[in-house]
């Protein structure tokens, strides 16, 4: 199957190829034959590489599992294409989550056929030095793009069965039984293959699958958690000079980090100072930072094998909280603890969220912002609250920031939690800096923390714990960091 994005070559009757020249597309000039034959000849081989993926062994168990699921039906998952961001110019391209899962390549344009005899990758040819389009093709040619791994050196890599991508639409249609497919992802793949009614369980069960980690998974979101945590002290480093440059030198700062250890950022980083904390989704990083303000950080690394962290703390820009920032910090903190502790397997998935914000009404009761009492505030008919509060308290972590997006209701958000889950535990407390019922010294303080916890079998572990938590600590680490005399990453 050909990517319609590539042009054909123009060979009809007003630009027919010749003895001496050689139109490659429309739009383009012919290319002189003696051209195409001096840039396709005298290349040194390239010697193949002798690496496999370290993720092989279980993606093949991964997709197993999947075929087994849907025993006797061929599955169809493709990655999907860049994304045109103007003219040709594209958004760097991040494979499908799910067909990543399966395989982890980070190519475009593949798909992957699974069934219970065995898996196939579909793989395009190679743009190499064997052909024109080497360096006729802008999109693909390898001397404008760099080389990409073709069918042998994918399967070899990958360890998995590969054939030409120009094959698939031939071998779809031979196979015994329709397949399913994964829609939504491919444009021409959901064309070429006829919609079944069982299409819409496939991405219900992938990603019920993901909710349970397996050893390489939780490797690689502790990698992606550990060079989070360098960012957060590379922004701690850098936080005097956003006193005079504002949210952009914190965006910026992070994002290299992420960009540096990783293959980017998991999410649009939330650099919130003042009361862009109160903001949920303050992504716009356009503000000052200002000495005596608090500044919320909640920002990932998405590492090299495109799992993400996603932590959240909440700093003082000058060092030290003031005594109205620290009482609610200190709220928000056990609360956070409360939440940590009701994470274990077994425990329903909103265990965390009621336990946390159980402590976050009490505390507000405390300080005569609700009424009270606290069983009357937690009331389902009442729940004004959350006029402070605004969000859950957690969310499935993994390949996606909020993973697993597509399990069914009661697999995951009125579920249970099992061991191998990787979720946040994050609450917060917003009071809006116009805010009338709350007292004039908490107006625009917005506090979040915000870490990733693994369920053990006993319990849980804190993957992100090394990031400091309490007032004291956060304040104390601070100081270390501006005392250690090394600048910020990129600054």
């Amino acid at each position: 199957m050909r990517d319609a994005s590539i042009p054909e070559p123009d060979v009809s009757a007003d630009h027919p190829v010749s003895e001496h020249w050689v139109w490659t597309g429309p739009h383009r000039p012919p290319t002189p034959r003696a051209l195409i034959e001096h840039m396709t000849a005298n290349w040194a081989p390239e010697a193949p590489s002798p690496e496999t993926h370290p993720a092989a062994p279980f993606t093949r168990v991964r997709r197993e599992r999947l075929a087994a699921h849907f025993a006797g039906r061929p599955l169809v998952v493709p990655t999907g294409h860049p994304k045109v961001r103007a003219n040709d110019t594209d958004y760097r391209f991040r494979a499908g989550t799910d067909f990543f899962y399966l395989t982890a390549s980070h190519d475009p344009d593949l798909v992957l056929v699974v069934s219970g005899a065995g898996s196939t990758l579909y793989v395009p040819r190679r743009r190499d030095t064997a052909t024109h389009e080497f360096f006729t093709d802008a999109r693909y040619g390898e001397l404008w793009v760099g080389p990409r791994r073709g069918v042998e050196e994918s399967a070899h890599f990958y360890g998995i069965d590969c054939r030409p991508l120009e094959e698939l639409d031939k071998d779809l249609a031979q196979l015994p039984v329709a397949p399913i497919t994964l829609r939504g992802v491919d444009a021409a793949v959901d064309a070429l293959v006829a919609p079944s009614e069982d299409d819409a369980a496939l991405p219900h069960v992938l990603s019920e699958m993901r909710l349970v980690k397996d050893e390489f998974e939780v490797a690689q979101l502790q990698l992606a958690i550990d060079h989070t945590v360098a960012g957060f002290a590379d922004v701690v480093r850098a936080l005097p000079s956003a006193l005079a440059r504002g949210e952009r030198v914190v965006e910026g700062v992070f994002n290299l980090r992420a960009r540096v250890e990783g293959n980017d950022v998991g999410y649009d980083t939330i650099a919130a100072a003042g009361h862009h904390a109160t903001i949920l989704h303050w992504t716009r990083n356009t503000g000052p930072v200002r000495a005596g303000d608090l500044l919320l950080l909640d920002a990932g690394v998405e590492g090299p094998e495109l799992y993400t962290a996603d932590v959240t703390r909440t700093l003082p820009v000058s060092g030290a909280y003031s005594p109205a920032q620290r009482r609610v910090y200190e709220l928000v903190l056990a609360a956070q603890e409360a939440g940590i502790a009701a994470t274990r397997p077994g425990a329903a998935f909103l265990d965390p969220h009621d336990a946390a914000t159980r402590v976050l009404v009490e505390g507000l009761c405390a300080m005569d912002i609700l009424e009270g009492p606290p069983e009357a505030e937690l009331a389902k008919d009442r729940q004004l609250y959350r006029r402070y509060t605004l969000h859950g308290v957690s969310h499935m972590l993994g390949l996606d920031v909020h993973d697993c997006a597509n399990a069914r209701e009661e697999m995951y958000r009125t579920g249970e939690l099992g061991e191998g889950y990787v979720l946040t535990v994050e609450p917060g407390l917003y009071f809006q800096a116009n805010d009338l019922t709350v007292p004039e010294e908490y107006r625009g303080i917005g506090v979040r923390i915000e870490d990733d916890v693994l369920v053990t079998r006993d319990g849980a572990r804190n993957l992100s714990g090394a990031l400091p938590r309490g007032a004291d600590e956060v304040e104390a680490w601070m100081a270390r960091e501006w005392a250690g005399g090394s600048p910020a990453l990129g600054l």
